[in-house]
């Protein structure tokens, strides 16, 4: 049996005391050994962790204390190896930044269709399919026939919306996310636009590619995730894609294949916008986690470049 139980979750609830809540998770966490990263903000819970499955679950029964947050459902999978390399807890203005005040996806999201039912939503030629993720996620895989919206960042949403007349011209609109959380708010955010049918997945792609056969599957590609699996796809499997160590960008095997491959020091995505200087400390620093690799040591080393596009708030 696999040494590691991933558990994914999010819940949108009133936590008007969650500053106060976070040493006392940060706490449980580490003395579970589990790693990952949790944000909590006044209008909930989201976070992906891992660790021993007897660890992840006293989290969990932590997180399920919380007022209001009994019933958090919560995604499982395994892993041989450690998907996480520290153990986070953060305090955000929201748990998945759209940036629009007043969108209530505890008020106002739309009707949850269960992964079962979805294809016969969005093979409905009045349906607009649309995908919420981001540009590089939907690089890597999508619903046949969905919409890419080409956003950086969840954030962008609000504004592509408002610019796109297909969503004028067909009654209902289906959107889907990794994991649902940024489905709610998506849909929230049509519902206060006046839309009516407006339709989510039940559990995200996740749960899609868990629940449904791949014989009958519309799903095509792998599905990004946020933590060193990189990508999973029917059956939660975990996927051909790796990570640029450059800049965090996914990376498919066409781009492996391509003379701006890098191992460790650049991709497509990224040759060319380093500076000498920047170039220099990325070599070394892919130099020392080799070295580390052939002494059969973890390697934590100097931390990645920060790439907004893949901030933690858009990892549902």
């Amino acid at each position: 049996m696999s040494a590691y139980l991933i558990a994914a979750f999010y819940q949108f609830v009133d936590l008007p005391d969650f500053v106060e809540r976070k040493p006392a998770l940060l706490a449980c966490c580490e003395a579970n050994d589990v790693l990952g990263m949790i944000l909590l903000a006044e209008e909930g819970v989201n976070g992906t962790i891992a660790g021993p499955p007897a660890g992840v679950h006293a989290v969990l029964d932590h997180l399920r204390a919380f007022p209001g947050m009994a019933g958090l459902v919560h995604k499982e999978s395994f892993a041989d190896t450690a998907p996480f390399y520290r153990m986070k807890v953060r305090l955000k203005k929201e748990i998945v930044t759209l940036g629009v005040p007043g969108i209530s996806p505890t008020r106002m999201a739309g009707t949850y269709v269960k992964p079962e039912d979805w294809n016969a939503l969005i093979s409905d030629p009045d349906v607009v399919v649309i995908d919420v993720r981001n540009d590089y996620e939907v690089s890597l895989g999508t619903f046949k026939g969905a919409i890419d919206p080409r956003t950086r960042h969840f954030s962008d949403l609000p504004e592509w919306v408002e610019g796109q007349d297909v969503l004028k011209t067909k009654p209902k609109v289906a959107m889907f996310c990794t994991g649902g959380i940024r489905c709610e708010k998506s849909t929230a955010l049509l519902r206060a636009q006046g839309f009516d049918e407006v339709y989510h997945l039940e559990g995200g792609i996740l749960k899609y590619l868990e629940t449904v056969p791949e014989a009958s599957s519309l799903w095509e590609g792998e599905c990004f995730v946020f933590d060193e699996r990189v990508s999973v796809g029917h059956g939660l499997k975990v996927g051909e894609a790796v990570l640029c160590r450059a800049c965090r960008h996914p990376l498919t095997k066409e781009d492996l294949a391509s003379p701006l491959f890098e191992a460790g020091v650049s991709c497509p995505h990224c040759h060319g916008t380093k500076t000498d200087a920047q170039q220099r400390s990325i070599a070394e620093r892919h130099r020392q986690v080799e070295l580390a690799r052939q002494r059969n040591q973890r390697h934590i080393g100097a931390r990645f470049p920060a790439v907004p596009a893949k901030d933690a708030d858009d990892a549902s």
